[in-house]
């Protein structure tokens, strides 16, 4: 039986990555994106966010990058597309409080449909996103889901290089 997937966030991060709900491996593992068909643990390496590809079972270890991991649904199912407009609607003012309380200087939505459906957008554009969100700048990324077919792993990789070059990780300190 599948639980509830914990958050992997702590204070004042550079970004948070979050997903729109846990897949059913990921719950029932206990580790976020513990399918090897996903590609988020590559494409965040190869964007330069970890030195090496971190394993699902080491998915506490993103913390030392100053990165961590939620979601906006809890509910864990077998498809993303299985998470209905009322159960974002439900999990809103939750997850903006849960942002708000970590203080990260980036929330990077993995995929539009999270992102649309807590902004009352009908669409975004991939990227940057203008205002804030729990006082987070938004960011949109191409899910890392291997069902995604409409973005390769080079794809990913550059598109999620494009906000670790705006979170100044890549910087020496000062």
């Amino acid at each position: 039986m599948a639980g509830v997937l914990p958050d992997i966030i702590t204070d004042r991060l550079a970004v948070v990555f979050c997903g729109i709900n846990p897949a059913m491996t990921a719950a029932t593992a206990g580790h976020h994106f513990v399918r090897r068909s996903n590609r988020f643990w590559r494409a965040i390496h190869l964007a330069g966010f970890t030195p090496e590809e971190i394993l699902p079972e080491n998915d506490r270890t993103i913390l030392q990058y100053h990165c961590g991991l939620t979601t906006v649904v809890e509910r864990p199912t077998a498809r993303a597309d299985q998470v209905s407009a009322q159960e974002f609607t439900a999990a809103a003012a939750h997850f903006e409080r849960k942002i708000t309380r970590y203080s990260p200087r980036f929330i990077a939505f993995l995929g539009k449909a999270a992102y649309c459906a807590l902004s009352g957008q009908r669409e975004s554009a991939w990227g940057s996103q203008p205002g804030v969100f729990g006082g987070a700048l938004v960011w949109v990324l191409p899910n890392p889901s291997g069902r995604n077919r409409a973005f390769s792993l080079d794809q990913l990789a550059d598109a999620y290089r494009q906000l670790y070059l705006a979170t100044g990780l890549n910087q020496p300190p000062t």
